[in-house]
This record gives C-alpha cells, structure tokens and sequence, in this order.
C-alpha cells in the first residue's frame, strides 16, 4: 500500500473516493473559502466550517470522521500570540545549557570513568524545556502552587546544566554525573530518583510508560484534593514529557480515558518525536505523529502539532494546490529521519523534487537555507504557542506533538543517526564543530590539550544570560525541579482506636481482611486523620468487605452520580461524589497504584499529607505491578499496600491465575516494602499502629516505606490479645504464642497469617495423640526478619572488634527447644528466608508449585502444609535425633492418611 492510500482518512484524502461533477463550480465555493480566510481569518474560518458539518448531519449527508489533520502545524499563523520573551537572549541561554550538558556526559567517559550517559536526547529537547522553564512552569513557591513536572529520564544532563547556571549546581558536581558513592556527596544521579536526590527531583520517569501513566493519575489527585476541600489546586498544571518511542509502551497509552472521563484540563502531555526509538525509527514505513494523533483524538484529548518551524510559513502559504502539504503527508519518518541525517542538497533532490511544483517552491533558495527549515519542536515561537493553547485549552487534557530531530546541533555524527541515542563521547572535530555552532568561548587548544576534560562554560553570576534566567524562574515560582517537603506532621490516633481489634472476634468467625477493613473503617473515623486517608480499590471493594464505606465515604466521582443507581434502596448503595473519599480505579491495578503513587507522595508535591491505604487482590498486586512499585519507592511514596484474598490454598475455588504464593517474595526486593503476614486482628492493630507512627510520626528514622500486609478470606476465630503479649515481637516479625508444658520432646512450629491456626492444630495433635511439647509461634514478618539479620551481620564483618550484636529471630528463639518446623500458605522460599539464622535444625513446609481449584483442606494436604503435615515432619526431625521411635512418622503417616487429599481437615469450607 502506499503512502498516499494510507492517507485516505486524513483531511486531504477526503475527496478520494468521491468524483468531482462540477469541477468549475468546486474551484468557486474553494475561492470563497481561501477570501473568508484571507478576510476574516481562520478563527472564523473554523466556526463555518463546523456549522457546516453540523448542518450537513442534520440532512443525512454523511460526513466521514476525520481521525486526523495534515501533516502541518495545528495552530494557524494567524492565531499564534508573540513570544513574550527576550528570543536572542533565551537562545544564548540554550546554547550554554546544550554545551554543559553535553560536556557532562563527555567528561564522564574517560577510561578510568566510563559511567555512560546521553549525549543526543537533551539536545533533541531542549527548546521543549526551555520554553515550559521560561514561561509557563511554576515552582513551588509559586502562590497559587508548583506546577509537577515529569521530566524525560534520559534527558536529565539538561536539568543539572541549568541548575548550574541556577547557582544550584557546582562544577564539582558536575563531574560527579552517574558516581554516587565514589564522589559523594558530590554525585548526580543518572536519570530522575527522588530517593537518591531527594531535594531535587520530583518524579522518577525513566522507566518508560511509568511516567505517562502516574501524570495522569497525579493530575485526577491534584482535583480529588480541590473537590475534597483539603487544598486549592486549580491552578495547578500537570507537565508529562515523553518519546514517541515510550507511546508504545501499554502503559503510556493504556490509561488515557480516566484523563479524557474526568475532563482532565490540568494535564498536558508533550511527546518529543523525533520519530526514532533507541535502534532506528518508531514508524519508518509509517507516521508516529499521525498515529498519536488518531489514538489521542478518539481518546478525547485535545491534540496540537507543532511539526514545522517558522521557516516553513511562507512555503506553506504560497502550497496555493496544496502540493506541498501533499509530500508533507505522503512522506515516510524514515525518510524524515535520513532527510536530518544528510544534507540540504539531499533535501532539495529527495524531499521538495517528489513533485515538479514543491521544487519550484524552494528554486531560488540555497541549500544552506533548505537546510536550515527547521523542525516545529525547535522553534521558540511554535512551542510558546502550543504550550499556551494547552495550558487555556479547557474540559479536555492536550498532548503536544512536536516533531524534533534526535541529537539537534551536535553535528553530522549524531543528527538522526539510528545509533545517537547510545554515543556517548564526542570526537576532536565533533567537539570543535559543536563548539562552533554553539558560539562556545572554548579554544582549540583547550579542546586538544585533554579532550576529555573540555571545560564547561558559565557566563558569571553577575551575566545578562544567567540574570535573565533568574529572573524568569523567581517570577514563576523558584526553581523546577526542586522537591520541597513542607507537610505538617499528623496528630495520631490515640490507643483506643486500636481496642476494638485487640478484642477478638469471640465465638464468631472473620477473615483478617475482615478485619483489617473494620479497622481501617475506625481509623476513617479518627478526628485528626480520618479525613486524610485515602481507600483505593480496583473494582473489588464487596470481594473485601468494603462496600459498606459506599454510603459514607462515597466513591470519588468529579460528575457527581448523574443517573439512578439501581441498588438505591439498599443499605449499602453504590454512591459516587466529587466529594467521595474512595478511589475506585475500576479493573485496572496499574491505574491504582498510580493513584496510591500520587496519594502516598501528596506531603511533598502539595504539602499536604495523605494516608493512602490501596487494596487489591494478592496475586494481582506486585506481580501485575512490580514496576510501579519500584517506581513508588524511588518516589518515596508512604502508604499501605494491602495483599487481600492472600495465600496460595485459601482463596479456594478461583484457581491457578488468582492464587499468591509468592508476592511476599516479590515484595522482599524492594527495599522500601515491609510485608507483614498477620494471623490476628490484634496483630493487625499493632502493626497498623507501628506503619502509622513510622510513616507520619515525630521521629528521626526513614520515614518513606510502604507496609505490605497480606490478609486473608477464610473466617478464623481471632483470639484477644493475649496478657503480656510480646508487641516488640510483633512489631519486629515473630513472637512465641502459645508455650506448652506438657512433658516429653519439645518442637518449635512457626507459621504466619492464615497458616498459624494449623500450627496450633498440630500443636495439640502432637501433645495429645503423640506426647510431644510444641510451642507455636506466629511469625508475622518473614522478610523484616531476614533484612534485620543481614544487617547484623554486615555491621560485623564491617566492624569486627565490636561485639557482634546477635539477630532478633535468633534471640527471640535462642532458648527454644527441639527442631523447628515452619509452615505458611505461600511458597517454601518465604519462610526459608530465616533458615539460616536459627539456632536449631529447621524445616520448612511450602505450598511450591501451581495453585489449583478445590478446597482448602484438599489443597493443603496436597502442599502438605496443614496441621497433619506438621505433625508428621515433626516426629521425623524428633526421630531422627532419636527422641522419639523411628517408627512413629510411618506410623503417624498412615494413620493421617497424608497421600490422601480428601483426608485433609485443615481449612474452614465456607467462603469468608
């Protein structure tokens, strides 16, 4: 197929399908058309034809959707406001930026260095930067609040040249671009990481798709806190720049309807396409920008192209056939690309010489000047106007598509080459080339003498370049990006709003996700927090028993509920409001913890502290989002992560794909997670109480971690909080619960969550029918146990005259007796994480493998981790060291029928 069969659904292809039967009479109503322009401008031009349209409707003409425009910039000549600022002089600022910070990831590839880096994607760039820093993003400090800004993560030399510039960067710093620890505390990091610079960064966007996704979502925030009351965010504005390569990515694409459902005015998305990936082009048989255009349009978003510098006005003006707007359309990204890559000769022959009119067009210019038509996204004026329109622009979100070539300025070796984006170092003649189209005061000499200490260049602090740039952040704001937290420390709720969890649940039955939901509908209700807690459920809030928040919290809805909802008369109706304090992202996990990400960081974008407690079934939280909560750490997003309908055995009836035996482990690899596995609601207050304090308390620890706490849907008897109990030992992953002390062999049988009342079971099983003594212990984090005693011992091996301090599991267990036998609903590998550090011979019982459908007990006994399992690996350990006779685990295996499924009785059968 070729190019221009594939631009029949673009504007000039409308006619292709349809003949011409008065060609005469067509060339009239064409005049009248280009005198209404010309006469009362395209404003005017825009509402007849719109009214038109209308009206051709409404005669059954049938008018064909129009997907997308002409390769030609969206707003006309006409419409474009003056640029407000000193041209010349903010084009001289730009230079010293792209030389600084290309000499930064230059000087950084020296052999004893060679941290890498981009050279070519802030070059593409910067003018995208450059006019949003001037004019149009406010700081923080700005009276009607900063404006958020997620900048391109491969783009970030660009952000430390200009706080350079700033007064906010050294030099020294500089040379510390990718060597945190080797020139601490002097290095930069890499890419955008609040939690490695946390006083300048905001947002973490290198990996792609993450950005575009959590923009939106920051922006639906930035309204939930101005409908809540808790703060005025309207004049707020959400920044996302991206690649055109990133838009492939599902995420980056995969979430644009909340921004267009909730009218999402405040956000606006500029992607860079330059129209190449990191291998060579996005599209090279097709058209990137087209493409966006279309999907972006039929999302409902407001759509601006900035394709063409100021220098293409007159060709276009005189294009009287439209020929040259034809080759614009028809012509391929590879082409485009190679066009940047070559010459203005090159152009001349391959690009204006398609047609016999479009080269006649550029006959009396010079090559130098084809080459110097310059790409939209390089163009001052063009940008100003399309960020102006996007930020007046109202009722929808705008993306900005602004064309640039990849490596702009730094010569033939990098401009739109399939490799730029992995050059990392500049030749001799690269260097001087670049210097000279910069107008660098940099000397041959210099460059010679050691190319890989080429000196930046600062004009001085007292020069009209660096005042001009002051001048222009202090008016909007201070300086972006900087990251200020200023949220008030919370008042926490006093101990007895914890009592009702401490007391048990009686002689009836609950799930912990029971209650651990009751709880958190007591904490909603706390004075001083209540209202800052933010619930986020994706779509299964009566799965956990939260439908009941439904009438009061409500359901944040910006539109209100504008219909009659059909369980109206219900206790607990469905009731949406743009006051609602629930989160309700629908079946979309990305989009939730997107949502928890904006929620768990509001102390410092807004200095406002949120509380955000996101709810989710297990299985499908870190494995389906892993990325994301990367993300959120690096953020350093506070908050609860709540793992519910957890376990591999207990979710019962729904199968393989919906069974976690395994997120606890994906949880242990992020460092800023605490997973929790409590067995009781008591257990559950204590560690709410502790995530609260270490969160948002007074205290001088770390106070950006996530709690992930797995809670489960099988109803157990939840016990009162025992006299005495042992709360450090909760708090810190393991505590002894019960002691035995009937006489005969003593064993030690540790569980966690959902498993510890088969710990229990077997505990009574092995004194009554075997005369064995076990103590139970519940184990309620796995993980902090094991990070706690690698810390242990790295402090030794890093300090071996002191005396080792010994780990908390092997204290809390250092005078227990008898081998250990740990069991739990997930895979072996999770309580395996302790072995190590226990003092006595260890087992471990794992439900490894896929998950199935059945019932609980059936596919316990299956993993053999019930109450019978234990028992009989315990008297194998016992008689093996020979406290017990050999014969008793035969004897004990046959008598629990352990190969028979259908003998299991560890699990409650009705669903909870």
């Amino acid at each position: 197929m070729s190019a221009g069969e594939e631009n029949s659904h673009i504007r000039s292809g409308l006619t292709n399908q349809l003949p011409d039967g008065d060609p005469e009479e067509t060339q009239e109503w064409l005049e009248s058309f280009d005198q209404l322009v010309e006469f009362h401008g395209t404003e005017r031009a825009e509402y007849i034809i719109r009214t038109l349209l209308q009206r051709a409707g409404a005669k059954s003409i049938e008018v064909p959707m129009v997907t997308t425009t002409d390769y030609v910039n969206t707003i006309p000549v006409d419409q474009e406001p003056d640029f407000p600022g000193d041209e010349e002089m903010e084009r001289r600022v730009r230079r010293i930026l792209r030389w600084n910070a290309a000499m930064m990831v230059h000087r950084a590839q020296r052999s004893d260095i060679s941290v890498g880096g981009h050279i070519s994607s802030y070059a593409g760039v910067a003018t995208l930067y450059e006019v949003g820093l001037n004019h149009f993003f406010r700081g923080t400090d700005h009276p009607g609040g900063g404006d958020q800004i997620f900048f391109q993560g491969h783009s970030s030399p660009g952000n430390y040249a200009r706080a350079h510039l700033e007064g906010r960067l050294t030099e020294k710093q500089l040379d510390g671009f990718r060597q945190e620890m080797s020139k601490a505390p002097d290095g930069l990091s890499s890419y955008p990481h609040p939690r490695l610079m946390p006083e300048f960064w905001q947002f973490p966007t290198v990996s792609m798709g993450i950005g575009p996704m959590n923009a939106i979502y920051q922006a639906q925030f930035n309204r939930y806190l101005q409908n809540r009351g808790i703060k005025d965010t309207s004049e707020q504005q959400v920044w996302a720049f991206l690649g055109d390569g990133e838009m492939d990515e599902p995420e980056s694409r995969g979430l644009l309807q909340l921004a267009a459902n909730e009218k999402l005015d405040n956000l606006n998305f500029v992607i860079n396409c330059n129209l190449q990936r990191l291998d060579g082009p996005v599209r090279g048989n097709g058209k990137i920008v087209q493409e966006l255009e279309a999907f972006f349009r039929g999302a409902g978003w407001n759509v601006i192209k900035v394709l063409w510098g100021r220098e293409w006005d007159e060709l276009l003006d005189q294009d009287d056939e439209g020929e040259l707007v034809r080759v614009m359309n028809e012509t391929l990204d590879g082409d485009y690309q190679t066009y940047k890559a070559e010459s203005g000769a090159f152009v001349r022959e391959h690009f204006f010489g398609r047609s016999a009119k479009t080269k006649e067009l550029v006959a009396e210019m010079s090559d130098d000047e084809i080459w110097n038509l310059k790409r939209g996204g390089h163009d001052y004026k063009k940008v100003y106007s399309a960020y102006k329109a996007a930020a007046e622009s109202t009722g929808k979100p705008t993306v900005i598509l602004a064309q640039t070539v990849k490596g702009y300025g730094l010569g033939p070796s990098f401009e739109g080459r399939n490799a730029t984006h992995q050059m990392k170092k500049l030749t001799v003649d690269d260097l001087k080339r670049f210097r000279d189209t910069l107008r660098i005061p940099v000397t041959d000499e210099q460059i010679e003498e050691d190319p890989y200490n080429v000196p930046y260049y600062h004009p001085g602090e007292d020069s009209e370049e660096v005042k001009y740039l002051l001048e222009r952040r202090n008016e909007l704001g201070g300086p972006v990006p900087r990251r200020k937290v200023a949220g008030e420390g919370l008042i926490l709720p006093e101990a007895k709003t914890y009592a009702q969890a401490k007391k048990g649940s009686g002689k009836q039955k609950a799930a912990t996700t029971m209650a651990l939901v009751r709880l958190l509908k007591d904490l909603m209700r706390d004075k001083n927090i209540g209202h800052r807690i933010v619930p986020i459920v994706p779509d299964e809030a009566r799965t956990f028993g939260m439908d009941s928040f439904f009438p009061t919290a409500k359901i944040y809805n910006p539109k209100g509920q504008n219909y009659i909802s059909v369980d109206r008369e219900l206790m607990l109706a469905y009731k949406e409001s743009p006051q609602g304090q629930m989160l309700h992202p629908g079946i979309n996990e990305a989009g939730a913890t997107a949502a928890f990400t904006a929620a768990g960081t509001s102390y410092a974008t807004h200095g406002e502290t949120m509380i955000p407690f996101y709810i989710f079934y297990s299985m499908f939280g870190f494995q389906r989002t892993g990325d994301s909560f990367w993300a959120a750490a690096d953020q350093l997003t506070r908050g609860f992560i709540i793992g519910a309908t957890a376990g591999r055995t207990t979710l019962v009836g729904e199968g393989l794909q919906h069974l976690d035996g395994h997120s606890p482990l994906l949880a242990a690899t992020n460092p800023a997670v605490k997973h929790f596995d409590p067995a009781f609601g008591y257990e559950i207050a204590h560690i709410m109480e502790n995530g609260l304090h270490e969160m948002y308390g007074d205290h001088d620890g770390d106070h950006n971690v996530m709690y992930y706490i797995t809670v489960y849907n099988e109803p157990v008897q939840h016990l009162p909080e025992p006299e005495g109990l042992d709360i450090e030992g909760v708090k810190r992953g393991i505590y002894r619960l019960s002691t035995s002390e009937q006489d005969g062999p003593k064993v030690q049988l540790l569980g966690s969550g959902v498993a510890v009342p088969w710990a229990k079971e077997a505990a009574q099983i092995l004194g009554d029918e075997w005369g064995v003594s076990a103590d139970v212990w519940s184990v309620t984090s796995w993980n902090q146990l094991r990070r706690q005693a690698l810390h242990v011992e790295q402090s030794a091996m890093l300090d071996p005259e002191r005396e080792p301090e010994v780990p908390f599991v092997t204290q809390q267990m250092e005078s227990a007796e008898g081998p250990i036998i740990a069991t739990t609903d997930f895979a072996t590998q999770v309580p395996d994480q302790i072995r190590q550090f226990l003092p006595n011979r260890f087992a471990t019982l794992g439900a490894d493998n896929f998950g199935f459908s059945d019932t609980r007990a059936a596919a316990r006994r299956h993993f053999k981790i019930d109450a019978h399992s234990m028992v009989v690996r315990a008297l194998q350990m016992l008689a093996d060291e020979g406290s017990v006779d050999a014969s008793a685990p035969v004897d004990a295996m046959k008598k629990y029928d352990l190969g028979n499924v259908n003998a299991g009785t560890s699990g409650v059968a009705e669903d909870g």
